[in-house]
C-alpha cells in the first residue's frame, strides 16, 4: 500500500489523515479482495495484513496496526483507512498522499495460496515476477512488448543453481525495454530503472545545479525570493507584475520521512505566504516550473490547484487494471475533484514549465492544470510520461518490482502514459546548449507570453 516516486524508485512516504467517523457502520474486520491491484487483506483484532496475488503465488506485503476508527498505520508512517461502504460486504481503502479509493468486496477466507509457505527457488521467483507484470501492467500493447515471448527467452535460462546476481540481471534486461520510470528491479541496495530514452531522472545534483542557474540567470531583479518547504519550494516576484513558483516535488516538504500531514502543513505554510490575499489580487501572471520534479503525493499536488481556481472541476479519473487475463478491462474511472479553496485564490494567466524530468506527481498536477478553468499554457518538453502509483511486489526469493497497474484519464478519455504530457509551446529544456550560452529559452518564452497576451489557453 505504498506510493512510490520515480526518483530513484524510493518510497514516497504517506502520513496521517484525520479519521472518519465509524459509528454505526459494520466491522471492516475480516478478509477483502481488493478491485485490480492483485491484493488481498486481512483485517482482524487491530492488526492489517496485505497479501500479494497472482495466479500463481501468495505473498505477505505490508502490515499495519491500528491508529485510530477505521486508520491502520505502517511501519513506515503510511496511513490506510479502510471503511464499509454500504453494506458489510463491500469497502474501500484509501491511502494517505494518494488520490481516489481502491475498492474492496468481502470473501470468506483466504486463497489456499496465502496459507502455506511459498517456494523460494530462482524459477520460482521468476514465475512471481513474470506473472505479476503479466496481471497488472497495463502498457505492454502500447509499447510493443511482447511479454510471453520474453518469458519464452529467458525462463530456459534460469535453474536451480541460478545465482542472486544473474536472476537480477534477467529480470533487468526483461523490463529494460519498457523504458518506464515506474519500473525496477530491486536487490537489496541496488535497483534498475530505466527513463523515457532522451531524458533524465530528477535528482538532488541535477536540483540544485538547475536552481543555481534560474536564481543567477532568471531570477537576478527578482524580489522577494524566498524558499519553503525544505527547499522544495521556490517563489519570487518577478519584474512586471509576474510571479514565479518553481516546485521540485510533491514530498519531502517536512523532513525524511515526515507523515502526510505535516508535508500538508508546510505546503500549506507555504502557500499562505506565497498566495496571500494581497498578492494574488495584483499578480498578472504566474510561472510554475515544473521542469526538475520528481513526483511524490498526487493529493499535495491537487491540494495547491485548489488555489488556482475559482470553479469547482474534474482533474482527471483514475483506474486500475482489473483483470488478470485482459489488460482492457479497469475498474471503473473516479474522478478526482479540485474544489476552490476557502484561502485566497489566484485565477490569473498561468503558464507551466515541463520537461522530461517533470515526473509522476509531477506530471499528474500537470494533468490537473489541463482542466483548469481559465488561462493555462504548457510551455517546454514533454513529461517523463509515468502517472500511476507503484506496486511494490516482493518475490519468494526477497527480491522485489516495482510496477504501475493504473491510468490518468483526461475528460476525454485521454491518457498520456510513455509519451508524457506534450507542451502547448515547445522550447529546449537545460540542454547542453542551454547552459553554455546561459539561456532559458522556456522561462523567457513564458514571461513573453504573460507580459505580452495576457490570453494563454491550453
Amino acid at each position: 500500500m505504498r506510493i512510490v516516486t520515480a526518483t530513484a524508485v524510493a518510497l514516497a512516504l504517506a502520513g496521517q489523515v484525520a479519521p472518519a467517523s465509524t459509528a454505526h457502520q459494520p466491522t471492516t474486520d475480516g478478509i477483502w479482495r481488493m478491485d485490480g491491484y492483485g491484493t488481498v487483506l486481512s483485517i482482524r483484532d487491530g492488526t492489517f495484513q496485505e497479501y500479494q496475488t497472482t495466479a500463481v503465488s501468495c505473498l505477505k506485503g505490508d502490515s499495519a496496526q491500528r491508529t485510530g476508527a477505521g486508520t491502520y498505520t505502517t511501519a513506515d508512517g503510511t496511513v490506510l483507512t479502510v471503511r464499509t461502504q454500504g453494506s458489510h460486504d463491500r469497502g474501500s481503502l484509501r491511502v494517505a498522499g494518494s488520490v481516489g479509493d481502491r475498492n474492496l468486496r468481502r470473501i470468506p477466507e483466504l486463497p489456499d495460496a496465502c496459507t502455506r509457505p511459498a517456494p523460494q527457488g530462482p524459477r520460482d521467483a521468476f514465475d512471481v515476477f513474470w506473472q505479476s507484470f503479466e496481471e497488472n501492467y497495463p502498457f505492454f500493447s502500447a509499447k510493443g512488448i511482447d511479454w510471453h515471448a520474453l518469458r519464452d527467452r529467458y525462463r530456459p535460462t534460469v535453474h536451480a543453481t541460478t545465482t542472486r546476481d544473474e536472476l537480477y540481471a534477467v529480470f533487468s534486461q526483461m523490463v529494460k525495454p519498457l523504458y518506464d520510470a515506474h519500473v525496477a528491479v530491486q536487490d537489496g541496495d541496488r535497483v534498475f530503472a530505466q527513463v523515457r530514452p532522451g531524458t533524465v531522472l530528477p535528482s538532488e545534483e541535477l536540483d540544485s545545479k538547475v536552481k543555481a542557474f534560474i536564481v543567477a540567470r532568471d531570477l537576478k531583479d527578482a524580489r522577494n525570493l524566498q524558499d519553503f518547504a525544505d527547499g522544495r519550494i521556490t517563489y519570487a516576484d518577478l519584474p512586471g507584475g509576474q510571479g514565479y513558483l518553481r516546485i521540485s516535488g510533491f514530498g519531502g516538504y517536512a523532513g525524511h520521512g515526515a507523515p502526510y500531514a505535516a508535508q500538508l502543513t508546510e505546503l500549506d505554510r507555504a502557500l499562505g505566504t506565497v498566495l496571500s490575499q494581497e498578492r494574488t489580487q495584483r499578480l498578472k501572471g504566474l510561472v510554475i516550473d515544473l521542469r526538475i520534479n520528481g513526483g511524490g503525493s498526487d493529493a499535495l499536488g491537487v491540494h495547491i490547484a485548489e488555489r488556482l481556481t475559482d470553479t469547482p472541476y474534474a482533474a482527471y479519473s483514475k483506474r486500475a487494471r482489473n483483470d488478470p487475463a485482459d489488460p482492457t478491462r479497469h475498474t471503473r474511472p473516479e474522478p478526482v475533484q479540485v474544489t476552490a479553496a476557502q484561502e485566497p485564490r489566484y485565477t490569473g494567466p498561468v503558464a507551466v514549465l515541463t520537461g522530461g524530468s517533470t515526473v509522476s506527481a509531477g506530471e499528474t498536477f500537470t494533468q490537473a492544470l489541463m482542466e483548469r478553468p481559465g488561462r493555462t499554457v504548457r510551455i517546454g518538453q514533454p513529461t517523463q510520461g509515468v502517472f500511476s502509483d507503484v506496486m511494490l511486489r516482493k518475490l519468494p526469493n526477497g527480491m522485489a518490482a516495482w510496477l504501475p497497474n493504473e491510468e490518468f484519464l483526461t475528460r476525454s478519455g485521454r491518457t498520456f502514459d510513455g509519451t508524457g504530457i506534450p507542451p502547448y509551446l515547445t522550447e529546449p529544456v537545460f540542454t547542453k546548449k542551454e547552459f553554455d550560452k546561459k539561456r532559458d529559452s522556456a522561462f523567457d518564452a513564458a514571461l513573453n507570453l504573460l507580459r505580452n497576451r495576457g490570453d494563454t489557453s491550453s
